[in-house]
């Protein structure tokens, strides 16, 4: 059964149209910034770990998988993954033997960097060619639509 049509209105645009356009882009530019990380050998995961990681060294796996919005089984295989590779080295923490604090190598380091920069890269190709007031609107739509997402998942809708 399809749903009714609206009346078509030129001052508000239809809301479905404007989410799947807003999915469909998420698709494309995640697509694109995933093929950029894999030319420097970098998974979407990976880099997030990567870079959460040079933000704010010494989390646990815990409050890495909470950052990430992901849990704590999804996070601990790719930090092992991530330990043998020599990127990421987990550091005992004193008076708590369950769990390590995560921590950067130097190699890590490094690859998170150019991961960062090729994530810049393709922003300033893209989203930089927008002028001030452009940008200035969608920082302003997407921090308002975040604060309306926050409050549905704090009503249990979410």
């Amino acid at each position: 059964m399809s749903r009714p049509q609206p009346e078509p209105n030129p001052q508000r645009p239809d809301l479905l149209r404007v989410w799947f356009r807003f999915i469909r882009l998420n698709r494309r530019v995640t697509a694109a910034v995933a093929a950029e990380l894999r030319g420097i050998g970098l998974s979407i995961p990976q880099f997030d770990v990567l870079s959460t990681l040079s933000e704010r060294e010494g989390l646990t796996q815990q409050d890495l998988a909470a950052r990430l919005y992901v849990t704590k089984g999804n996070v601990s295989g790719l930090i092992d993954r991530l330990v043998e590779a020599g990127l990421v080295e987990r550091r005992p923490i004193p008076g708590d033997r369950r769990s390590h604090a995560l921590h950067l190598t130097p190699a890590g380091a490094d690859l998170a960097a150019r991961g960062i920069a090729a994530q810049e890269a393709y922003v300033r190709r893209t989203l930089g060619r927008l002028g001030g007031d452009d940008l200035a609107a969608i920082e302003r739509l997407v921090l308002a639509w975040r604060e309306l997402a926050r409050a549905d998942a704090e009503a249990g809708r979410g």
